[in-house]
Protein backbone atom coordinates (compact mmCIF):
# COMPACT_ATOMS: atom_id res chain seq x y z
CA UNK A 1 0.00 0.00 0.00
CA UNK A 2 2.96 2.62 0.69
CA UNK A 3 4.54 1.57 -2.51
CA UNK A 4 1.09 2.46 -3.75
CA UNK A 5 0.90 5.72 -2.30
CA UNK A 6 3.41 7.20 -3.53
CA UNK A 7 3.05 5.53 -7.51
CA UNK A 8 -0.50 6.21 -7.73
CA UNK A 9 -0.82 9.23 -9.93
CA UNK A 10 -3.36 10.66 -12.05
CA UNK A 11 -6.27 10.92 -9.73
CA UNK A 12 -9.17 8.28 -8.69
CA UNK A 13 -9.04 7.58 -12.64
CA UNK A 14 -5.61 6.69 -12.99
CA UNK A 15 -5.90 5.06 -9.30
CA UNK A 16 -8.49 2.39 -10.39
CA UNK A 17 -5.96 1.07 -13.06
CA UNK A 18 -2.95 0.68 -10.68
CA UNK A 19 -5.21 -1.17 -8.12
CA UNK A 20 -6.34 -3.62 -10.90
CA UNK A 21 -2.73 -4.43 -12.05
CA UNK A 22 -1.09 -4.32 -8.12
CA UNK A 23 -3.58 -5.80 -5.73
CA UNK A 24 -5.33 -8.03 -8.44
CA UNK A 25 -3.49 -9.67 -10.58
CA UNK A 26 0.29 -9.20 -8.88
CA UNK A 27 -0.33 -9.42 -5.32
CA UNK A 28 -4.13 -11.25 -5.68
CA UNK A 29 -5.54 -9.34 -3.10
CA UNK A 30 -8.79 -9.34 -4.25
CA UNK A 31 -10.66 -10.75 -7.26
CA UNK A 32 -11.21 -8.48 -10.56
CA UNK A 33 -15.04 -9.00 -9.74
CA UNK A 34 -14.64 -7.84 -5.90
CA UNK A 35 -12.50 -4.77 -7.19
CA UNK A 36 -15.25 -3.68 -9.84
CA UNK A 37 -17.82 -4.26 -6.83
CA UNK A 38 -15.88 -2.16 -4.52
CA UNK A 39 -15.40 0.86 -7.07
CA UNK A 40 -19.43 0.27 -7.88
CA UNK A 41 -20.43 0.38 -4.46
CA UNK A 42 -18.02 3.46 -3.52
CA UNK A 43 -19.16 5.80 -6.66
CA UNK A 44 -22.58 5.34 -4.72
CA UNK A 45 -21.03 7.54 -1.96
CA UNK A 46 -19.86 10.93 -1.37
CA UNK A 47 -16.47 11.49 -0.81
CA UNK A 48 -12.69 10.14 -2.02
CA UNK A 49 -13.70 7.21 -3.86
CA UNK A 50 -10.12 5.96 -4.30
CA UNK A 51 -9.51 6.21 -0.84
CA UNK A 52 -12.63 3.80 -0.34
CA UNK A 53 -11.84 1.58 -2.39
CA UNK A 54 -8.62 0.88 -1.13
CA UNK A 55 -9.67 1.05 2.36
CA UNK A 56 -12.20 -2.02 1.40
CA UNK A 57 -9.52 -3.91 0.32
CA UNK A 58 -7.73 -3.77 3.99
CA UNK A 59 -10.99 -4.39 5.24
CA UNK A 60 -11.10 -7.49 3.20
CA UNK A 61 -8.09 -8.39 4.28
CA UNK A 62 -7.89 -7.74 7.96
CA UNK A 63 -10.75 -6.58 8.82
CA UNK A 64 -11.43 -2.81 10.62
CA UNK A 65 -7.53 -2.55 11.80
CA UNK A 66 -6.23 -3.32 8.80
CA UNK A 67 -8.71 -1.06 6.98
CA UNK A 68 -7.74 1.41 9.26
CA UNK A 69 -4.07 1.41 8.70
CA UNK A 70 -4.65 1.07 4.91
CA UNK A 71 -6.18 4.25 5.41
CA UNK A 72 -3.88 5.72 7.41
CA UNK A 73 -0.89 4.64 4.92
CA UNK A 74 -2.50 5.12 1.56
CA UNK A 75 -2.81 8.96 2.77
CA UNK A 76 -0.03 9.63 4.99
CA UNK A 77 2.33 10.91 2.01
CA UNK A 78 0.00 13.12 -0.13
CA UNK A 79 -1.01 14.96 3.18
CA UNK A 80 2.78 15.32 4.37
CA UNK A 81 3.81 16.23 0.92
CA UNK A 82 0.60 19.21 0.02
CA UNK A 83 0.86 20.33 3.94
CA UNK A 84 4.67 21.01 3.23
CA UNK A 85 3.78 22.86 0.17
CA UNK A 86 1.48 25.11 2.38
CA UNK A 87 4.63 26.44 3.94
CA UNK A 88 7.02 26.23 1.15
CA UNK A 89 4.81 27.49 -2.18
CA UNK A 90 6.54 25.87 -4.94
CA UNK A 91 6.33 26.65 -9.07
CA UNK A 92 3.98 23.96 -10.37
CA UNK A 93 5.16 24.39 -13.67
CA UNK A 94 7.93 21.36 -13.79
CA UNK A 95 7.65 19.53 -17.13
CA UNK A 96 8.87 16.50 -14.86
CA UNK A 97 4.96 15.94 -14.35
CA UNK A 98 4.60 16.55 -18.31
CA UNK A 99 3.31 13.15 -19.36
CA UNK A 100 1.46 11.82 -16.04
CA UNK A 101 -1.75 12.76 -17.31
CA UNK A 102 -1.26 10.78 -20.80
CA UNK A 103 -0.29 7.69 -18.09
CA UNK A 104 -3.13 8.04 -16.21
CA UNK A 105 -5.07 7.84 -18.94
CA UNK A 106 -3.27 4.28 -20.27
CA UNK A 107 -4.04 3.17 -16.80
CA UNK A 108 -8.03 4.01 -17.40
CA UNK A 109 -8.07 2.47 -20.88
CA UNK A 110 -6.56 -1.34 -19.63
CA UNK A 111 -8.89 -0.50 -15.85
CA UNK A 112 -12.04 0.27 -18.48
CA UNK A 113 -10.89 -2.91 -21.07
CA UNK A 114 -10.85 -5.30 -18.06
CA UNK A 115 -13.85 -3.69 -16.67
CA UNK A 116 -15.71 -4.20 -19.91
CA UNK A 117 -15.18 -7.80 -20.04
CA UNK A 118 -17.00 -8.44 -16.82
CA UNK A 119 -19.53 -6.22 -16.84
CA UNK A 120 -20.88 -5.47 -20.24
CA UNK A 121 -22.72 -8.72 -21.63
CA UNK A 122 -26.22 -7.95 -23.21
CA UNK A 123 -27.82 -5.77 -25.08
CA UNK A 124 -28.93 -3.64 -21.82
CA UNK A 125 -25.95 -3.29 -20.35
CA UNK A 126 -24.30 -1.73 -23.92
CA UNK A 127 -27.52 0.80 -23.81
CA UNK A 128 -26.41 1.99 -20.80
CA UNK A 129 -22.68 1.93 -21.07
CA UNK A 130 -23.35 4.22 -24.38
CA UNK A 131 -25.87 6.34 -22.65
CA UNK A 132 -23.59 7.20 -19.56
CA UNK A 133 -20.58 7.62 -21.46
CA UNK A 134 -21.54 10.29 -23.80
CA UNK A 135 -23.99 11.49 -20.47
CA UNK A 136 -20.81 11.93 -18.34
CA UNK A 137 -18.58 13.07 -21.05
CA UNK A 138 -21.05 16.02 -22.41
CA UNK A 139 -21.52 17.07 -18.18
CA UNK A 140 -18.35 16.08 -16.56
CA UNK A 141 -18.40 19.43 -14.22
CA UNK A 142 -22.15 18.38 -12.86
CA UNK A 143 -21.62 17.05 -9.47
CA UNK A 144 -24.88 15.46 -9.42
CA UNK A 145 -24.13 13.18 -13.07
CA UNK A 146 -22.66 10.54 -11.34
CA UNK A 147 -25.02 9.52 -9.00
CA UNK A 148 -28.28 10.12 -10.77
CA UNK A 149 -26.56 7.69 -14.05
CA UNK A 150 -26.11 5.06 -11.05
CA UNK A 151 -29.39 5.46 -9.85
CA UNK A 152 -30.98 5.29 -13.65
CA UNK A 153 -28.45 2.75 -14.15
CA UNK A 154 -29.40 0.29 -11.45
CA UNK A 155 -33.70 1.18 -12.01
CA UNK A 156 -33.38 0.27 -16.14
CA UNK A 157 -31.49 -3.38 -15.11
CA UNK A 158 -34.90 -3.97 -13.01
CA UNK A 159 -37.29 -3.48 -15.00
CA UNK A 160 -37.14 -7.30 -15.97
CA UNK A 161 -37.10 -9.82 -13.16
CA UNK A 162 -36.52 -12.68 -15.98
CA UNK A 163 -32.72 -12.52 -16.29
CA UNK A 164 -32.09 -12.33 -12.40
CA UNK A 165 -34.97 -14.22 -10.57
CA UNK A 166 -35.23 -13.76 -6.43
CA UNK A 167 -33.25 -17.04 -5.05
CA UNK A 168 -31.81 -16.39 -1.83
CA UNK A 169 -34.03 -15.54 1.31
CA UNK A 170 -33.80 -11.83 1.88
CA UNK A 171 -32.62 -11.15 5.63
CA UNK A 172 -35.45 -9.90 7.33
CA UNK A 173 -33.80 -6.85 9.51
CA UNK A 174 -30.83 -4.35 8.72
CA UNK A 175 -29.17 -2.79 11.20
CA UNK A 176 -28.53 0.72 10.17
CA UNK A 177 -27.51 2.65 13.77
CA UNK A 178 -23.37 2.70 13.20
CA UNK A 179 -24.42 5.60 10.52
CA UNK A 180 -25.79 7.59 13.59
CA UNK A 181 -21.87 8.34 14.70
CA UNK A 182 -21.29 10.09 10.63
CA UNK A 183 -24.83 12.05 11.63
CA UNK A 184 -23.83 13.18 14.57
CA UNK A 185 -20.42 14.44 13.50
CA UNK A 186 -21.90 16.07 10.83
CA UNK A 187 -24.55 18.46 13.01
CA UNK A 188 -22.03 18.62 15.51
CA UNK A 189 -19.43 20.12 13.49
CA UNK A 190 -21.75 22.35 11.76
CA UNK A 191 -23.75 23.36 14.98
CA UNK A 192 -20.65 24.41 16.87
CA UNK A 193 -19.23 26.46 13.52
CA UNK A 194 -22.48 28.01 13.40
CA UNK A 195 -22.22 28.77 17.06
CA UNK A 196 -18.46 30.00 17.56
CA UNK A 197 -19.76 32.54 14.13
CA UNK A 198 -22.97 33.96 16.00
CA UNK A 199 -20.87 34.81 19.25
CA UNK A 200 -17.50 35.41 17.67
CA UNK A 201 -15.53 33.35 19.22
CA UNK A 202 -11.87 34.57 19.12
CA UNK A 203 -10.46 31.04 18.28
CA UNK A 204 -13.02 30.05 16.26
CA UNK A 205 -11.04 29.57 13.29
CA UNK A 206 -10.09 25.78 13.86
CA UNK A 207 -13.81 25.01 14.36
CA UNK A 208 -15.24 26.65 11.01
CA UNK A 209 -12.09 24.89 8.90
CA UNK A 210 -12.96 21.63 10.48
CA UNK A 211 -16.91 22.04 9.58
CA UNK A 212 -16.54 23.63 6.26
CA UNK A 213 -13.76 20.45 5.19
CA UNK A 214 -16.14 17.72 6.78
CA UNK A 215 -18.89 19.04 4.90
CA UNK A 216 -17.33 18.43 1.80
CA UNK A 217 -16.08 15.05 1.88
CA UNK A 218 -19.57 14.34 3.11
CA UNK A 219 -21.54 15.81 -0.16
CA UNK A 220 -18.73 15.92 -2.95
CA UNK A 221 -19.86 13.29 -5.49
CA UNK A 222 -17.84 12.45 -8.54
CA UNK A 223 -14.29 13.22 -7.23
CA UNK A 224 -11.64 16.16 -7.35
CA UNK A 225 -13.29 18.04 -10.09
CA UNK A 226 -16.34 18.46 -7.70
CA UNK A 227 -14.68 19.32 -4.64
CA UNK A 228 -12.39 22.11 -6.88
CA UNK A 229 -15.44 24.43 -7.41
CA UNK A 230 -17.12 23.65 -4.24
CA UNK A 231 -13.65 24.85 -2.24
CA UNK A 232 -13.35 27.35 -4.78
CA UNK A 233 -16.32 28.91 -3.56
CA UNK A 234 -16.16 28.91 -0.26
CA UNK A 235 -12.51 29.90 0.24
CA UNK A 236 -11.67 32.22 -2.47
CA UNK A 237 -14.81 33.96 -4.20
CA UNK A 238 -17.06 33.95 -1.24
CA UNK A 239 -14.90 35.67 1.02
CA UNK A 240 -14.29 38.33 -1.39
CA UNK A 241 -18.07 39.58 -1.17
CA UNK A 242 -17.98 42.74 0.85
CA UNK A 243 -21.08 42.46 2.78
CA UNK A 244 -19.70 38.86 3.81
CA UNK A 245 -16.61 40.41 5.39
CA UNK A 246 -18.77 42.81 7.19
CA UNK A 247 -20.76 39.59 8.70
CA UNK A 248 -17.65 37.69 9.15
CA UNK A 249 -14.95 39.49 9.78
CA UNK A 250 -12.93 36.12 10.65
CA UNK A 251 -14.12 34.29 7.55
CA UNK A 252 -11.61 31.77 6.17
CA UNK A 253 -10.03 32.90 3.16
CA UNK A 254 -6.90 32.17 0.56
CA UNK A 255 -5.96 33.82 -1.83
CA UNK A 256 -6.61 32.58 -5.85
CA UNK A 257 -2.39 32.56 -6.57
CA UNK A 258 -2.16 29.93 -3.69
CA UNK A 259 -5.87 28.17 -4.23
CA UNK A 260 -4.19 27.28 -7.94
CA UNK A 261 -0.80 26.63 -6.54
CA UNK A 262 -2.10 23.81 -4.29
CA UNK A 263 -4.32 22.32 -7.06
CA UNK A 264 -1.41 22.19 -9.41
CA UNK A 265 0.61 20.59 -7.43
CA UNK A 266 -1.80 17.72 -5.84
CA UNK A 267 -2.21 16.92 -9.35
CA UNK A 268 1.46 16.31 -9.78
CA UNK A 269 1.90 14.31 -6.64
CA UNK A 270 1.25 10.58 -6.42
CA UNK A 271 -2.15 9.61 -3.87
CA UNK A 272 -5.28 10.77 -3.11
CA UNK A 273 -6.71 14.16 -4.52
CA UNK A 274 -8.53 14.78 -1.72
CA UNK A 275 -4.94 15.18 -0.02
CA UNK A 276 -4.99 18.32 -1.08
CA UNK A 277 -7.79 19.85 1.99
CA UNK A 278 -4.53 19.60 4.06
CA UNK A 279 -2.95 22.35 1.61
CA UNK A 280 -5.91 24.08 2.13
CA UNK A 281 -5.97 23.97 6.15
CA UNK A 282 -2.20 24.94 6.15
CA UNK A 283 -3.30 28.17 4.13
CA UNK A 284 -6.24 29.06 6.56
CA UNK A 285 -3.76 28.76 9.31
CA UNK A 286 -0.86 30.13 8.72
CA UNK A 287 -1.05 33.35 9.68
CA UNK A 288 -1.58 32.21 12.96
CA UNK A 289 2.18 30.76 13.12
CA UNK A 290 3.99 27.57 12.52
CA UNK A 291 2.12 25.22 15.21
CA UNK A 292 -1.27 26.83 14.36
CA UNK A 293 -0.24 25.78 10.71
CA UNK A 294 0.72 22.50 11.40
CA UNK A 295 -3.39 21.99 13.47
CA UNK A 296 -4.31 23.82 10.23
CA UNK A 297 -3.00 20.64 8.32
CA UNK A 298 -4.20 18.46 10.64
CA UNK A 299 -7.79 19.61 10.63
CA UNK A 300 -8.15 19.79 6.86
CA UNK A 301 -6.67 16.15 6.34
CA UNK A 302 -9.03 14.65 9.02
CA UNK A 303 -12.06 16.76 8.02
CA UNK A 304 -12.08 15.34 4.87
CA UNK A 305 -11.40 11.61 4.82
CA UNK A 306 -13.08 11.28 8.05
CA UNK A 307 -16.89 11.04 6.18
CA UNK A 308 -15.10 8.81 3.47
CA UNK A 309 -14.26 6.25 6.43
CA UNK A 310 -17.37 6.42 8.10
CA UNK A 311 -19.30 6.08 5.50
CA UNK A 312 -17.78 3.16 3.50
CA UNK A 313 -16.77 1.09 6.97
CA UNK A 314 -20.54 1.50 8.41
CA UNK A 315 -22.26 0.77 4.79
CA UNK A 316 -20.36 -2.10 3.46
CA UNK A 317 -21.76 -4.78 5.69
CA UNK A 318 -25.13 -3.54 5.05
CA UNK A 319 -24.41 -3.06 1.37
CA UNK A 320 -23.75 -7.17 1.52
CA UNK A 321 -26.96 -7.80 3.12
CA UNK A 322 -28.75 -5.59 0.62
CA UNK A 323 -26.98 -7.37 -2.59
CA UNK A 324 -28.91 -10.73 -0.75
CA UNK A 325 -32.22 -9.13 -2.44
CA UNK A 326 -32.09 -9.80 -6.05
CA UNK A 327 -33.52 -6.28 -7.21
CA UNK A 328 -30.26 -5.51 -5.45
CA UNK A 329 -28.24 -7.72 -7.44
CA UNK A 330 -30.14 -6.80 -10.75
CA UNK A 331 -29.02 -2.85 -9.88
CA UNK A 332 -25.42 -3.71 -9.70
CA UNK A 333 -25.71 -4.97 -13.34
CA UNK A 334 -26.88 -1.13 -14.61
CA UNK A 335 -24.35 0.25 -12.35
CA UNK A 336 -21.23 -1.48 -13.14
CA UNK A 337 -22.14 -0.88 -16.40
CA UNK A 338 -22.53 2.48 -15.81
CA UNK A 339 -19.54 2.62 -13.74
CA UNK A 340 -17.30 1.05 -17.12
CA UNK A 341 -18.93 4.01 -19.06
CA UNK A 342 -17.95 6.66 -16.43
CA UNK A 343 -14.34 5.84 -17.00
CA UNK A 344 -14.23 5.85 -20.55
CA UNK A 345 -15.43 9.19 -20.20
CA UNK A 346 -13.51 10.10 -18.07
CA UNK A 347 -10.55 8.85 -20.30
CA UNK A 348 -11.65 11.07 -23.07
CA UNK A 349 -12.15 14.46 -21.44
CA UNK A 350 -8.91 14.24 -19.55
CA UNK A 351 -7.59 13.56 -22.98
CA UNK A 352 -9.62 16.87 -24.85
CA UNK A 353 -7.23 18.70 -22.27
CA UNK A 354 -3.70 17.41 -22.80
CA UNK A 355 -1.27 20.07 -24.55
CA UNK A 356 -2.22 19.54 -28.38
CA UNK A 357 0.06 22.61 -29.86
CA UNK A 358 1.55 20.51 -32.50
CA UNK A 359 1.91 17.36 -34.03
CA UNK A 360 4.48 16.66 -31.70
CA UNK A 361 2.68 17.02 -28.86
CA UNK A 362 -0.42 14.81 -29.97
CA UNK A 363 2.21 12.12 -31.29
CA UNK A 364 3.92 12.03 -27.64
CA UNK A 365 0.77 11.84 -26.26
CA UNK A 366 -0.66 8.86 -27.85
CA UNK A 367 2.75 7.05 -27.73
CA UNK A 368 2.51 7.57 -23.90
CA UNK A 369 -1.39 6.31 -23.70
CA UNK A 370 -0.33 3.55 -26.25
CA UNK A 371 2.63 2.68 -24.59
CA UNK A 372 0.99 2.57 -20.78
CA UNK A 373 -1.45 0.38 -22.15
CA UNK A 374 0.89 -1.86 -23.73
CA UNK A 375 3.22 -2.34 -20.66
CA UNK A 376 -0.18 -3.07 -18.55
CA UNK A 377 -1.57 -5.83 -21.03
CA UNK A 378 2.01 -7.52 -22.26
CA UNK A 379 4.75 -6.75 -19.39
CA UNK A 380 4.91 -7.53 -15.88
CA UNK A 381 6.26 -4.40 -15.26
CA UNK A 382 4.92 -2.95 -11.62
CA UNK A 383 3.55 0.28 -11.52
CA UNK A 384 6.29 2.05 -9.90
CA UNK A 385 8.49 1.37 -12.95
CA UNK A 386 6.13 2.58 -15.59
CA UNK A 387 5.58 5.80 -13.23
CA UNK A 388 9.58 6.55 -13.63
CA UNK A 389 9.16 5.74 -17.18
CA UNK A 390 6.94 8.53 -17.43
CA UNK A 391 8.77 10.77 -15.57
CA UNK A 392 12.42 10.42 -16.91
CA UNK A 393 10.11 10.96 -20.39
CA UNK A 394 8.81 14.38 -18.89
CA UNK A 395 12.06 16.10 -18.37
CA UNK A 396 13.69 14.58 -21.31
CA UNK A 397 11.30 16.78 -23.52
CA UNK A 398 11.34 19.63 -20.84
Amino acid sequence: MFLHSITAFGGPQGHFGMMMKTFVHKRRDVTEEELLDYNAFCQLLPGASSTQTLTLIGYKRGGVVLAVLTLLIWTLPACILMGTFSFFPINNGMGLFRFIGPMSVGYLTYAAQKAFRLSIHNTITRVILAVSTVATFLLFKTPWIFPILLVLGGIVTNLSEKRIPQKEVPPKKIKWGNIWLFAIIFLLAGASSELAHKNNWPNRRPLNLFENTYRFGSLVFGGGQVLFPMMYEQFVARPESQNLIQRNPGVIRISREDFYMGWGMVRAIPGPVFSVATFVGGNAMKDRGVPMQLFGCFIGATGIFLPSALLVLFFFPIWHNLKKYAAVYRALEGINSVVVGIMIAAALYMVKDFPMNDWKDILLNIVVITGTWSMLKFTRFPSPVIVMICLTLGWAFF
